[in-house]
């Protein structure tokens, strides 16, 4: 019997024996009904209430008092949606080859990937692709079948046995901290239940998702998308907004979520290297968008448009302005998303809002420069954490360091592991195996820590 995107009306009557061979395997006797429980457990795969890849505590429902951005300011009426001007990563690759090289293997570049034994950090072999639940009548499976990859909600014990089977359709996450898995279901896209988290090293379930319960309702809505994935055509439709044009999904974040249109850049550049040389045009369509008017480089606006560019993921949720997708480096992103700005004495969970949270470090505050470029190299995969202390010494001598009496010169070797804290996560939190599990994340709030006494702690990633 296939339960995959059925009704509940024939599973409280009898049943003849099946076996099928695609989604949804069963094998249920002849003439067997269901017990209340096990119909219960298997209501909650189909009428879950839906929620957010995402998941931030500081969406602007939540925080009525807040101040937000250019909350009076009106998004663009253009279309900056259009991907006429858009030429994706391969004309870039051609000039560009050793930052492409570096590129593909961060975490950017990583955030959605088709499924592959590659790709996927879990693990398919018995028994580890086994994620038991609170409850006993209920585990999940992960399998690999014809190439592709599955996951099972199984009900029960052989022989009376009920499966829920979904395929890996998209991963989300490079696995450096763990992933979750999308699942296309027509041209409407959900998460999947089952979670990896890699500092466990075991699946587990999807953040948010209740344990001892299969949910496979959870739709991925397009502000989800818009952080994980270069592109997607949303097709417009009622809630849930989870309907795309499929087969035009870029995935990973390419260099024009934070370059911009790159089609004039890449004409300009091919002319130039022909025979016959053109002259580029006078003025820049943008004035924003300061000394190459034919493409964005961020190092080259403002600090606060440079942010703006990184805000897009890391500075909350917020509540859309404009399609999904619309926002061009080098505009207020305020046009696009509205952000909420939290109160000065608003807990900050590190996971969602980076940018507040380095907003409010004394080091950004009395500097005109510091943006989040000034650590990090998009272009390069992410240094171990203690490395960036070299960031720090620009600056700051280790004499001051209240600690240096104490530890001496090593000290300089790891300022990040106390002034940056790695700490739990209170939004991405998972229940597995009865207990709750909360990532940890790193804070980007720069300041003096309540740090323990005593020798230096240990390097973090």
């Amino acid at each position: 019997m296939d339960t995959t995107g059925s009704s509940l009306a024939g599973l409280n009557a009898s049943h003849k024996s099946a076996k099928v061979r695609a989604s949804g395997e069963s094998c249920v006797p002849a003439g067997r009904i269901f017990n209340g429980a096990f119909l219960l457990a298997l209501l909650l795969i189909f009428s879950a209430s839906p929620f957010n890849l995402h998941h931030a505590p500081n969406r602007l429902s939540a925080q009525p008092a807040a101040s937000t951005r250019d909350q009076d300011a009106a998004p663009l009426t253009e279309n900056q949606a259009n991907r006429d001007n858009y030429v994706g990563d391969a004309a870039c690759r051609s000039c560009h080859q050793a930052i492409d090289q570096t590129y593909l293997r961060t975490g950017h570049h990583l955030t959605s990937q088709l499924p592959s034994e590659s790709s996927i950090t879990g693990k398919f072999t018995a028994p580890s692709n086994i994620l038991p639940t609170a409850d006993p009548n209920l585990h999940f499976a992960m399998t690999i079948r014809d190439g592709s990859f599955f996951q099972s909600a199984v009900f029960g014990h052989p022989p009376e046995q009920l499966t829920h089977t979904e395929r890996m359709d998209v991963v989300v996450g490079s696995g450096e901290r763990g992933q979750s898995y999308l699942y296309w279901k027509g041209d409407r896209l959900f998460q999947l239940p089952v979670s990896y988290w890699t500092p466990l090293g075991e699946w587990v379930n999807s953040p948010g998702y209740t344990d001892g319960t299969a949910d496979f309702t959870r739709p991925i809505d397009p502000r989800c998308l818009e952080c994980h994935a270069g592109y997607i055509a949303s097709i417009p439709s009622g809630p849930p907004e989870n309907r795309y044009q499929k087969t035009g999904l870029v995935l990973g974040l390419t260099c024009e979520r934070c370059h911009g249109p790159g089609r004039q850049h890449v004409a300009i550049e091919q002319a130039r290297a022909a025979p016959a040389q053109v002259s580029p045009p006078k003025s820049s369509p943008d004035a924003t968008i300061a000394v190459d008017f034919a493409v964005v480089n961020p190092k080259n606006l403002s600090r606060e448009r440079q942010v703006d560019v990184c805000s897009q993921c890391h500075g909350g949720l917020g509540e859309p302005r404009a399609p999904a997708f619309s926002f061009v480096p080098g505009r207020a992103l305020a046009d696009y998303v509205q952000l909420v700005i939290p109160p000065a004495d608003a807990k900050l969970d590190v996971h969602g809002n980076q940018v507040a949270l380095l907003e409010r470090s004394h080091c950004y505050q009395s500097s005109a420069k510091m943006s989040c470029t000034t650590c990090h190299d998009v272009h390069a995969p992410e240094r171990p954490a203690a490395a960036y202390s070299d960031r720090c010494l620009g600056c700051h001598k280790p004499e001051s360091c209240g600690e240096y009496a104490k530890l001496g010169p090593d000290i300089a070797k790891n300022c990040v592991d106390c002034h940056m804290q790695v700490q739990d996560s209170d939004v991405i939190v998972s229940n597995v195996a009865g207990k709750q599990v909360k990532m940890r994340i790193r804070n980007h709030w720069i300041k003096v820590y309540a740090a323990p006494a005593g020798n230096l702690p240990a390097p973090q990633n």
